[in-house]
């Protein structure tokens, strides 16, 4: 079983201006997938908060850490560049992968702005704030993820595909 924790970013949300229904999504298809949800958490787009959230889950030791919302054009939409001031080693294949498989569905997936990083034994990676597109995307890069996952914890060697 892996750990996880879910990062909502969401003014509207925070302010009870409207439901949180990313969270729910993401958690049913991590909880399907052999991930234990450790922890959630609900947030306002603020940089710092942000950051320092991240900061601490990735202390924490959770395998996987996803985020959702924030990713966009607007000047509130910050949680990139959250994610990235935390340091950390790019793993940029796994978002550009996302928005790949995205663009089959809509051609606003090219303005995705979410990146994914290895911070210590943690994966952060950043998800849209729509469900739809939180499930679509984790869907489309779980199981590569859960590879990722034991080749950073060592339990894989060998990353030929047998």
């Amino acid at each position: 079983m892996y750990s996880a924790a879910i990062l909502t970013m969401s003014d509207a949300c925070f302010n009870s201006l409207r439901e949180d229904k990313a969270t729910p999504a993401v958690r049913e298809l991590l909880e399907s997938r052999g991930f234990s949800v450790m922890e959630t958490l609900l947030l306002p787009d603020d940089k710092d908060s942000i950051t320092e959230s991240l900061r601490s889950l990735a202390a924490k030791g959770y395998d996987l850490i996803v985020t959702t919302g924030g990713t966009g054009f607007s000047p509130r939409d910050v949680t990139p560049e959250a994610t990235l001031a935390l340091g950390g080693r790019l793993a940029c294949g796994v978002c550009e992968a996302m928005r790949m498989n995205s663009m089959r569905y809509t051609p606003r997936a090219m303005l995705s702005r979410g990146v994914c990083v290895i911070v210590d034994k943690s994966v952060i990676i950043n998800l849209p704030g729509s469900p739809k597109a939180c499930a679509e995307n984790l869907e489309f890069v779980i199981e590569p993820l859960k590879h990722g996952i034991d080749a950073l914890n060592g339990a894989v060697t060998e990353c030929a595909r047998k």
